[in-house]
């Protein structure tokens, strides 16, 4: 799509600009310009400077005598003259000359039409060229003077190398039902003709990154209608009843080019469920909501406006705006999963030169839970990575690493750890490993490191399941639960003593653990009973037990238990197979990164 963009600044900006440019001009340049200033002095005076030969120049009119001193800056007199027959000799004498000394003073009328009305003219004209020009190019919108209450929304023209679906991939189901609007948009008589009616709104509801505003700018691509694109946050203003007159001015806007598309990206900036406790700037938001939902159930369905809107948070956003007749459909754009990672992956990969040995699809189950944002990132630092290497492609190795420094950052190699903490680590991380493998339910051990991350780890193992996973049963959490654990059992094993390292892998635990007691109901003790309301779903989840102190207590004592308890399952599994926890941690001490397969080996040997 092609973004034609409103003029930075209102045209009276540039009219007060020119003002202070013609008063600075007159104060400083056309008063020496027009006249020059003249000193009057007695006749003695000039006839003393003439005797002593100081005059350079003179000029004799009628009853005045003008002249100039031989200064490197002339001084301009003026004196009166008297009957004196010698003094045409005496000034021949002193060796001045004859001739025009100042100019007569221009006609006070004329100077100010030159010094004030045709310069200011001149702006004018020019300043009216430019915003006919600017018209043009807008589509008759104009350049207003004032910009308070426009709504400075981007508009995007039709263009022939705009978005469309075939760049968004990943989200079929999606794509699927904004299909139907295109439709409409293109055919609108066959749904005319039946009697339907499009829906007014589409709300694009998911987690940051996953496309909602791309897949909107596809929506335009493909009508080939005109595009309004519009932040939720622009509408708030600090004058009351701005953003309200933004709201007008945008349909306004859009109504004047039907068919076309607005969207409204971050809705609930301004969409927020009202109450009773709004003061001050909040009337302003409350305002501006109340303006879109009469414009929305004020404007013409019929002509071929659609809305757009997109959010992360769609429970904070008011029940009035998600009614049948505004927002009348809510597209989820979920997180991909691994076939839309896949088709996301091959599709920013089109950017890039390859090397043969590129596996689409064990990036994509590497790369589990992550969104078409940082999909596109990891493509781009696997670019980055072959360029610092010095090849002109990009190969396996290169994406494998891209995955690691999106999800625990780049080598920290300034970072060098002594002996010892280097032995904790492998240690620690092999206690992980080792727990995973030889647990029946664990993801497979896919690299082990203990190179350091700018992201604070120490080092990591990564394991990668083999297919996409949308459940996990009790056993399986249990066992995540006994794999974090690992690497703090495998220090207590073997050196008698705990570190901090182990402080992201408690926190892990605990989190798995409370959310099988409050959220899954896999408690026997309490059973299928929901203590925990979960909020903020898409941007991370914000949780709060919803229970009495002496349940929250219980709660505390049964997480505490459930740690435990797969705390003793990893020493019970360490202890009976120290060998191999020796053996395997000598050998990522001395090569500090080792494959699963290398891993496997070992372990199987």
């Amino acid at each position: 799509m092609k973004e034609v963009k409103n003029p930075k600044r209102p045209l009276i900006f540039y009219y007060v600009i020119a003002l202070i440019v013609i008063m600075l001009l007159n104060s400083f340049l056309f008063p020496n310009l027009m006249k020059q200033q003249v000193k009057t002095v007695d006749y003695g005076t000039f006839l003393s400077m003439v005797d002593k030969k100081e005059i350079e120049k003179v000029q004799i009119e009628n009853d005045s005598i003008y002249f100039t001193d031989k200064k490197e800056t002339p001084n301009f007199y003026q004196t009166t003259t008297f009957d004196d027959p010698e003094l045409v000799n005496r000034l021949y004498d002193s060796g001045c000359s004859f001739g025009r000394v100042v100019e007569k003073e221009m006609s006070p009328i004329l100077s100010f039409l030159l010094t004030w009305i045709v310069p200011i003219l001149i702006f004018w004209g020019l300043g009216q060229l430019l915003s006919r020009t600017l018209m043009k190019k807008m589509g008759g919108g104009g350049m207003p003077s004032m910009q308070f209450g426009k709504s400075n929304a981007k508009v995007y023209v039709e263009s022939t190398t705009g978005i469309k679906f075939s760049d968004v991939a990943g989200e079929d189901e999606a794509k699927e039902v904004l299909t139907e609007i295109v439709d409409f948009l293109h055919n609108p008589e066959k749904y005319q003709e039946i009697g339907a009616s499009m829906p007014k709104g589409a709300l694009l509801v998911g987690p940051p990154g996953t496309g909602k505003t791309l897949l909107a700018k596809a929506v335009a691509g493909e009508a080939g209608v005109p595009f309004f694109s519009i932040s939720g946050s622009e509408f708030v203003e600090m004058f009351v009843g701005m953003g309200a007159a933004k709201v007008r001015d945008l349909f306004k806007q859009a109504n004047e080019k039907a068919p076309c598309i607005v969207f409204i990206d971050e809705i609930d900036t301004i969409g927020k469920k009202r109450d009773n406790q709004g003061m001050g700037g909040n009337d302003e938001r409350e305002q501006t909501l109340n303006q879109l939902l009469t414009e929305m159930d004020g404007f013409d369905g019929s002509k071929g406006v659609v809305i757009l809107a997109a959010t992360n948070r769609p429970e904070s956003l008011d029940p009035a705006l998600l009614r049948p007749g505004r927002f009348d459909r809510r597209v989820p754009v979920e997180l991909p999963d691994l076939a839309g990672r896949e088709a996301i992956l091959r599709v920013h990969a089109k950017k890039v030169k390859l090397g043969d040995d590129i596996d689409f699809n064990a990036i994509a189950r590497a790369a589990s839970g992550a969104s078409g944002a940082e999909l596109a990132n990891m493509v781009n630092e696997a670019a980055l990575c072959a360029v610092r290497q010095g090849r002109n492609y990009v190969t396996q190795l290169d994406l494998e690493e891209s995955i690691e420094v999106v999800i625990a950052g780049y080598q920290k190699k300034n970072k060098v750890l002594s002996d010892k903490e280097k032995l904790i680590v492998s240690y620690h991380e092999i206690g992980h490993a080792l727990v995973a493998a030889l647990q029946s339910h664990s993801a497979p051990v896919t690299k082990i490191t203990i190179i350091p991350r700018t992201s604070g780890a120490l080092g990591y193992t990564m394991q990668v399941d083999e297919g996409e996973r949308n459940l996990m049963s009790k056993e399986e959490i249990e066992n995540k639960i006994a794999t974090f654990t690992g690497g703090r059992c495998a220090e207590e094993l073997v050196f008698h003593s705990i570190t901090t390292g182990a402080s992201n892998d408690i926190e892990q635990a605990t989190k798995l653990a409370r959310a099988m007691i409050t959220r899954y109901g896999m408690s026997e003790e309490i059973g299928m009973v929901a203590l925990e309301t979960v909020t903020n779903q898409y941007l991370g989840g914000d949780s709060s037990l919803a229970c009495s102190p002496d349940t929250a207590t219980e709660i505390d004592k049964m997480v505490v238990d459930t740690v435990k308890r797969q705390y003793k399952k990893a020493e019970d599994l360490l202890s009976a197979n120290m060998d191999k926890l020796h053996e395997l941690a000598k050998y990522l001490y001395e090569r500090e990164t080792i494959t699963g397969e290398e891993f496997m080996k070992i372990l199987n040997e």
